[in-house]
């Protein structure tokens, strides 16, 4: 195959050797069970674009430094190109070794909130109740999703697998039941409250703690907190991310805070002790003769608390110089005299 070849003609020439090698046409045969796993593998990489360039640049080592291990069996295999062997055979499904499966636990889906703070909260930690609406069992029917009194009955179609098996010569084709919807059983009476699905809306109150320092986007993660399980499954997790508010005294830069001095002019050009705001209240700074404007001046420790460790930024503290938008008689007969000074001096 040339080194320049499309996602089409790599898959065309993967479904080649795949069926040629496949471990139903070929049983007992480790040889040609090895191959197909050598097909499958390079398959997976010249499929990606990313492996694909890691492989090109750098062989199988720039493979394995990317974490990249291959396959543990031939059913990791079906399972991993499921949709391709479906398309192989025409519809949706896949082709696996023997008899269908009864369906697996899976874990329930994550799920997401996020909660607005100011920036005094995020900055020195916080504790907010969330509100969190996520499916739970339906307390009629138990989950069940049967109608109280009854119970749901085994899927006469697929005997309780939840899927259904296609003989395509030496290959066995699995497809979800479409009658039961791949979940083995079916339910003649369907619970009034849930409609047959078992579960229903409720909502929790949960307390969720916001460590000091955390910035605008970051989530923490609550385990078990997140959508049920089905089939036995484990709960999923509840990411609740921080919305920090834009504040109307401080920017935030990293863990640096960010605050503006409007300075009149004279107070710039002949220095002053002035008061600047903090998270904690107010503190002096010097400010030297001869201040430009937009010149900084650093306060160590004043910003905000590192989030993975000790101590805390600094802050930033910028000069805007204010200039007067209406004088009096007086600040122009002085600013006029200033200003012929200046002009004899230049």
């Amino acid at each position: 195959m040339p080194r320049d070849a499309d996602a089409d003609a790599i898959k065309k020439a993967y479904r080649r050797a795949a069926l040629d090698c496949h471990p139903d046409r070929n049983p007992g045969d480790r040889t040609c069970e090895e191959r197909f796993k050598e097909v499958s593998e390079a398959y997976q990489v010249l499929s990606d674009p990313q492996k694909r360039e890691l492989y090109d640049r750098y062989g199988h080592d720039g493979l394995s430094g990317a974490g990249f291990t291959g396959f543990t069996g031939v059913e990791d295999i079906f399972d991993h190109f499921e949709d391709v062997f479906g398309e192989f055979f025409g519809f949706g499904g896949s082709v696996r070794r023997g008899r269908g499966r009864r369906p697996a636990p899976r874990p329930g889906r994550d799920m997401r909130k996020a909660v607005s703070l100011t920036l005094r909260e995020a900055a020195f930690g916080t504790t907010k109740t969330v509100r969190v609406g996520r499916p739970g069992p339906c307390p009629d029917c138990g989950g069940s999703g049967a109608k109280r009194g009854t119970s749901p009955q085994t899927c006469d179609s697929c005997r309780g697998r939840g899927q259904v098996a296609h003989s395509r010569g030496a290959f066995v084709l699995t497809t979800s039941c479409g009658d039961c919807g791949g979940t083995g059983v079916r339910i003649p009476e369907p619970c009034g409250r849930c409609e047959g699905g078992g579960q229903v809306l409720e909502e929790r109150e949960i307390e969720v703690a916001f460590p000091p320092g955390i910035d605008d986007g970051v989530s923490i993660r609550i385990l078990g907190e997140g959508g049920p399980g089905t089939m036995g499954g484990p709960p999923g997790n509840l990411l609740v991310t921080a919305s920090v508010e834009p504040d109307p005294v401080f920017k935030r830069d990293g863990d640096d805070l960010v605050v503006e001095l409007p300075l009149a002019f004279a107070r710039a050009a002949l220095g002053a002790t002035v008061r600047v705001p903090t998270l904690e209240g107010e503190t002096e700074v010097e400010i030297p003769a001869g201040t430009q404007p937009h010149q900084g001046f650093r306060l160590p420790g004043l910003g905000v608390p590192h989030l993975r460790g000790r101590g805390r930024g600094d802050l930033v503290v910028v000069v805007a110089i204010a200039v007067p938008r209406n004088l009096s008689r007086k600040q122009k007969k002085l600013l006029t005299s200033l200003l012929e000074e200046e002009e004899k001096d230049g």
